[in-house]
């Protein structure tokens, strides 16, 4: 059995204490913790201890803002890229989609389509949901986005506006860590960190999906705190970016002159339904997803154009929103988007 370590067993003593005497670590602790945790510096068992610890307790932005300092100097941060606006982050939940078709994929495609350079990350079928992730997706694409190293995904995100971080073969010391959702039963506080962490080092706009509000709370604070200005949050399907039909959209949109707007969408105001894709089996969904890349009639290819619409608004492409679902229907049936996966495939072919 590895040794245990002295100084992170005082961290853990402070935020293990229980309820009526825990307390939360500054972010200098926070951030310390998190390096221990990714050099597998703590032991095991000191390890599973903090991450159920800091559930029970629940994090403060301090300790996140900390979480993701150690990500920063442990992880992988691309450097910046040659392109005037700011590179789109999106940020969703690594254990993937289990009950509602993702359309985020496309909603990247589109943005690279549209000149807006568009990072994703994540891993592997994730505990504890297992839901479908994006690699699935980009497998089923064609795109062996988890083959390539660093610089590869650099140039690629420089050359076709598009990439993907795979946290298996990028940054496995945070990988490593994902067998203790598993043996904890529970997503962890580092769960929270995946939808605010942002592995590039330029400009960016990170997009954080969530699906308990006072998550909302703790990316604001959190972002704060990391001097990241231009944020948007999404209470979105199953805590990812992907706005819903069966309820409002509910978007928080901060800019770097401070200004914070929230942002309640109905897609019936828009001539959009009130019914969510379910996903249904994998294989019929991605036979669908294909469909609704070449903008074929469907259900998907409606909610891709709901997506898409508002981000190209978002991201400045667009100055209304009603352009916006215009431009992302065109960009769909005309096969842009579709153009857009050729490029990429090739791209990494050669």
């Amino acid at each position: 059995m590895k040794s245990m370590n002295t100084e992170f067993r005082d961290l853990l003593k402070k935020v293990g204490s229980g309820s009526h005497t825990s307390k939360p670590l500054t972010r200098e602790e926070a951030a310390i913790a998190g390096r221990m945790m990714l050099t597998q510096e703590a032991s095991p068992a000191q390890i599973g201890a903090f991450l159920i610890a800091h559930r029970i307790k629940r994090p403060v932005p301090e300790e996140l803002a900390g979480l993701l300092d150690a990500y920063a100097d442990v992880g992988p941060i691309l450097p910046a890229i040659q392109h005037p606006t700011p590179v789109a982050v999106l940020g969703c939940p690594y254990d993937g989609r289990s009950r509602t078709a993702p359309v985020t994929p496309i909603t990247a495609l589109m943005l690279a389509a549209a000149n807006v350079p568009t990072l994703l990350h994540g891993g592997d079928r994730m505990p504890t949901k297992y839901g479908l992730p994006f690699l699935s997706i980009w497998h089923h694409w064609g795109l062996p986005l988890d083959q390539l190293n660093l610089e590869q995904v650099h140039a690629l995100l420089q050359l076709t506006h598009f990439g993907f971080v795979y946290l298996p073969r990028h940054f496995p010391t945070a990988h490593a860590l994902v067998g203790y959702r598993e043996e904890i039963g529970k997503r962890p506080p580092i769960a929270t960190i995946e939808l605010f962490w942002c592995p590039y080092g330029g400009k960016a706009h990170v997009v954080s999906g969530f699906v308990h509000p006072p998550t909302e709370g703790l990316a604001r604070e959190t972002f704060a705190l990391q001097n990241q200005t231009l944020f948007t949050t999404v209470k979105g399907m199953e805590g990812s970016c992907d706005l819903p039909f069966s309820r409002t959209a509910i978007i928080g949109m901060a800019e770097p002159d401070g200004r914070f707007e929230r942002l309640l969408l109905h897609p019936q105001d828009y001539g959009f339904g009130n019914k969510d894709v379910p996903l249904g089996e994998e294989a019929d969904y991605l036979v669908q997803l294909s469909a609704a890349l070449a903008g074929k009639p469907d259900p998907l290819t409606e909610a891709a154009i709901w997506n898409g619409g508002f981000y190209l608004w978002r991201f400045g492409v667009c100055p209304t929103l009603e352009e916006g679902f215009a431009k992302a229907k065109d960009l769909l049936t005309s096969g842009v988007v579709a153009a857009k996966l050729a490029e990429i495939k090739a791209a990494i072919q050669s």
